[in-house]
């Protein structure tokens, strides 16, 4: 990043006012988010330059990252650069990160790897600001890459918690929706609009440049500019280099008419100054990108870098490049680089780009470097020359795995040109199917799979082919084809026991996708003692991990919890497998909660949703906290299950499983509606319905208690029964996931005097009770029987059976309906200690809208609730804190002395950070959060 010379901010001296204060205000450790725009050469990264010298000054520590044409395909380019992350990196996690983005199978911890590598570029910015303050710029955002827009917008909506000045520069076109979208994020007063200079800020440029005050003529001419800084730079510096200006008494007068005043002219009119091999060597530079190093140069040129020496020097004595601390050298704009790039015709660029692919590959230069070339060369009208023979599927092979985790578009471009015809390996035709399922094209990645699989490949790459084709045909839910051609697969000559693992793995998948329990989990036994046989850990850790979820399915949870523990312990400490210690800890969650193990479930389900956001598993880290929301929510924690919801939408580069998104909103809903809070609810219930259709007819339980509510309150009770008997109509399988919408169905069809759907609910009740000894659906049973026997005592055992399971809402319900039953009964006495009971567990929820129809059903029997005092603390400030935010206020202030959960808190679990600024403006304290100034006392 060259130094920003004075006369460079001519013009826009309030742009640079506002930056600079800006910076003043990062100094004292307040961030803040810019978006800089405007069209080429109006001088955003010069006012950004400034900006950083500023900060540079001032002890800050400043990051720059461009973005290019060539390097928009290639996920998170601009960030690795700014942070210096490559595998020979000094710290570990930097080269850790770049591993990662290789495929490393020691690094790669699910499908992801860019959102896992995103994930840790984050906590590293994060750990960056906890040593000072940050500048961090991004230059050229209309050519980064979807990543890397979406870090800079999680950056922008962090800048609140951490020193961080994050500056944005981009050009108004090529128009993108995730642009625009950035726009939305920093807001108006974030969004800095770079327009022309005044006429008298022009002439003080004009004097700046020329040497003296312009003269009419000259000043007509720079007026054509309109405005533009660089175009009038690069005007008056080609005027003065050819002799065309002359002095005029005190002014600078233009003694000839150029023939030409296009910015582009003006741009590329001092290459016209450097020397014949010089420019040459400009040329062969231009094909690097904006950026380049000197070995880069050197093996694409053909030359030693102390050949290049003097072309280097005397490129950057006329302007043309620019050292640069990240890469070594720069073009000193886009647009003198774009002059020289479209010198060349594009047949002949093509042919240049293929020769540099070659050559960068020859030189064992990193993979992103050699596809970028590679790129462009295969993406014109003709192929060329260079890439008619073998080499690219020779130097595919070796590479195409790596791009396939870390660029999948990238790779299905460049796999399919070595996969045209005939000439292309089973191999890369396998990776070309993955590339394709991961970037979400499900049909064509089953056509290619397919088409891999006629061409008899080796059995490893068979098992690879298959692996993905299964994936698709799950995903287009077509489980009984999947099942029939696993079953031909493994009827296939030559396999060797662990291919045939693999394959029983996948087959037992299928199986239980299918619905068939008991074939999945024949299977899966076959497929464990094959792997066992062979000591293949990975196949063993996932045939294990298939039995427990069979097990689970089929509602015998105690039986699954010793697989899910064998299945763990195969798991633990191999890196490879660390996928599946996450989706194994998931669901070891799942069958604790169904045992009514809550305490446990919950633990299992932190650690889980913990160890996915450390190393940026985003898609499991999601489930975890799908899971985790809804054990939340059963046992009473409803501000913290209420805590986790907003991040559900805020997660970072991967389709949103829309199972998840209902649940979590579906939850959240119903909280709010037991609140009172029906304008929260509608919005939950508004962001679940644009995922539902996704779903199709599945049935997700919190959804469908949540829109139930909703019509009840609305009192059409009708309805609400409706959407509950809908959801229970399903096999015994989905009846598991909605048993918790029995009771609710009962009581709202005695209200509406619906007998059948009362009796039908009853029945399933009771046939889940039978499935499980667990305390819950034992009391469930006896809810729903007591609700349409209207049976005082089923329901006081139902409430006691909750209270033994921890469930404080269906306890208060049925200690509800207990009263009302005795009061009409005319046992007073009964029924106001029922009366108490429900009150106190309402309350305990916070659930107002419940208490009002409580006091409002017990008024008639003249129970009433007495005035309570409520509990004081000794600090006016701390009654205003949410229960979420009172744990949260002791854990940062148990955090201040204790380095490891300060650590934790605050690098890991993200949710801390965006409660602290809210509980600190409660207390009357700074609202900006600073871990060394101050703490605040636990309550």
């Amino acid at each position: 990043m060259p130094a920003t010379p004075p006369a460079a901010l001519v013009g826009r001296r309030s742009e640079h006012a506002e930056l600079v204060a800006a910076v003043s205000a990062l100094v004292t450790g307040r961030g803040r988010a810019l978006l800089i725009e405007g069209e080429p050469g109006i001088g955003k990264s010069t006012l950004v330059r400034a900006a950083a010298d500023q900060a540079t000054a001032e002890g800050c520590q400043v990051l720059w990252a461009s973005c290019d044409e060539l390097s928009q395909a290639f996920s998170l380019v601009p960030i690795l650069d700014a942070l210096g992350v490559r595998e020979s990196a000094p710290d570990p996690r930097r080269a850790g990160v770049a591993r990662l983005l290789r495929g490393d199978p020691t690094e790669a911890v699910g499908t992801d790897v860019v959102t896992a590598a995103a994930e840790r570029l984050l906590s590293l910015v994060d750990e960056l600001c906890g040593t000072g303050p940050v500048l961090f710029a991004v230059d050229d955002l209309q050519w980064a890459d979807a990543a890397t827009v979406l870090v800079w917008s999680r950056l922008a909506r962090a800048v609140q918690q951490v020193p961080l000045l994050l500056i944005g520069m981009m050009r108004p076109v090529p128009r993108r929706e995730d642009l625009v979208a950035l726009r939305r994020v920093v807001g108006t007063d974030g969004r800095l609009v770079l327009s022309g200079m005044p006429d008298e800020e022009v002439v003080r440029l004009v004097t700046e440049v020329a040497g003296g005050p312009p003269g009419p003529k000259l000043r007509g001419l720079a007026a054509g500019a309109a405005g533009n800084p660089l175009y009038l730079t690069e005007l008056c510096a080609e005027l003065v280099r050819s002799g065309k200006l002359q002095r005029d008494g005190s002014n600078v007068e233009l003694g000839e008419m150029p023939r030409s005043t296009s910015l582009s002219v003006a741009v590329s009119g001092r290459l016209g100054f450097v020397s014949e091999p010089t420019r040459d060597v400009l040329h062969t530079a231009a094909l690097l990108g904006s950026d380049f190093t000197v070995p880069e140069l050197a093996v694409v040129s053909g030359r030693r870098a102390h050949e290049l020496a003097p072309a280097i020097e005397e490129a950057i004595a006329a302007g043309v490049l620019a050292d640069d601390e990240a890469h070594g050298l720069a073009f000193r704009h886009p647009l003198i680089r774009q002059a020289l790039y479209d010198g060349v015709s594009p047949a002949v660029r093509a042919e240049w780009h293929a020769e540099a692919g070659r050559a960068l590959a020859g030189a064992a230069a990193p993979v992103d470097r050699v596809a970028r070339q590679l790129l462009v060369a295969v993406n014109g009208p003709h192929r060329p020359s260079g890439l008619e023979d073998d080499w690219l599927t020779e130097w595919l092979v070796g590479a195409g795995e790596e791009m396939v985790w870390r660029v999948p578009q990238v790779a299905i471009k460049l796999l399919r040109a070595a996969t045209e015809g005939r000439r292309g390996t089973a191999l890369l035709t396998s990776w070309l199917a993955d590339a394709l399922y991961r970037t979400g094209d499900v049909d064509g990645a089953e056509k290619v799979a397919a088409d891999g699989l006629t061409r008899e490949p080796e059995p490893d790459v068979l098992v690879d082919l298959h692996w993905t084709s299964a994936q698709c045909l799950a995903a287009q839910g077509r489980s009984a084809e999947c099942v029939s051609t696993l079953e031909t697969a493994l009827a296939t000559s030559g396999l060797e026991r662990r291919h045939r693992a693999r394959l029983l793995v996948l087959l037992a998948r299928a199986h239980r996708n299918h619905g068939d329990v008991d074939a999945a989990r024949r299977v899966a036994t076959q497929a464990l003692a094959e792997a066992d046989a062979v000591e293949d850990r990975s196949t063993t850790g996932w045939a294990l991990a298939m039995l427990a979820m069979v097990q689970v399915m089929r509602g015998e949870h105690a039986e699954a919890l010793p697989l899910f523990d064998r299945a763990l312990a195969v798991a633990a400490g191999d890196e490879r497998l660390a996928d599946l210690s996450l989706l194994l800890g998931i669901n070891h969650a799942v069958a604790l909660g169904e045992l009514d193990r809550y305490d446990d479930a919950i633990a299992t389900a932190q650690d889980a949703w913990r160890l996915a956001d450390n190393v940026g598993n985003v898609v499991r880290g999601s489930q975890a906290q799908s899971v985790l929301s809804e054990l939340l929510f059963d046992t009473g924690r409803w501000d913290d299950a209420l805590a986790d919801v907003p991040l559900m939408d805020s997660r970072l580069g991967y389709s949103r499983n829309p199972v998840v998104e209902c649940v979590g909103h579906g939850i959240a809903a119903t909280i709010k509606l037991h609140r009172g809070d029906m304008v929260g609810a509608q919005g939950h219930l508004a962001a679940a319905e644009r995922f539902a259709p996704m779903i199709g007819r599945r049935v997700v339980g919190p959804l469908a208690l949540a829109r139930s509510l909703e019509r009840e309150q609305a009192g059409a009770l009708d309805d609400a029964l409706a959407v509950l008997t809908e959801a229970l109509s399903g096999d015994a399988e989905e009846l598991q996931e909605s048993e918790d919408l029995l009771a609710d169905a009962v009581r709202l069809a005695v209200a509406t005097g619906n007998d059948e759907a009362a009796r039908t609910a009853l029945t399933r009740a009771e046939e889940l009770a039978r499935l499980s000894d667990a305390p819950r659906r034992l009391a469930a049973a006896q809810h729903c029987r007591g609700l349409l026997l209207h049976d005082p005592g089923q329901l006081a055992l139902a409430a006691e059976g909750y209270r033994a399971a921890g469930r404080p809402l269906p306890r208060a319900q049925a200690l509800e309906a207990a009263g009302l039953a005795l009061a009409e009964s005319g046992d007073v006495v009964g029924a106001r200690r029922h009366f108490t009971g429900s009150f106190a567990g309402y309350e305990a929820l916070g659930a107002v809208r419940d208490l009002s129809r409580l006091q409002a059903r017990f008024r008639g029997y003249g129970i009433r609730r007495g005035p309570s005092t409520p509990h004081r603390r000794s600090r006016s400030g701390w009654d205003s804190l949410t229960a979420t935010e009172l744990r949260i206020a002791g854990m940062v202030a148990r955090g201040m002395s204790n380095p490891a959960i300060a650590e934790e808190l605050f690098l890991s679990r993200r949710t801390v950070q965006t409660h602290v600024s809210h509980i600190l403006t409660k207390l009357g304290l700074n609202s900006r959060f600073d871990v060394a100034r101050y703490a605040p006392p636990p309550p």
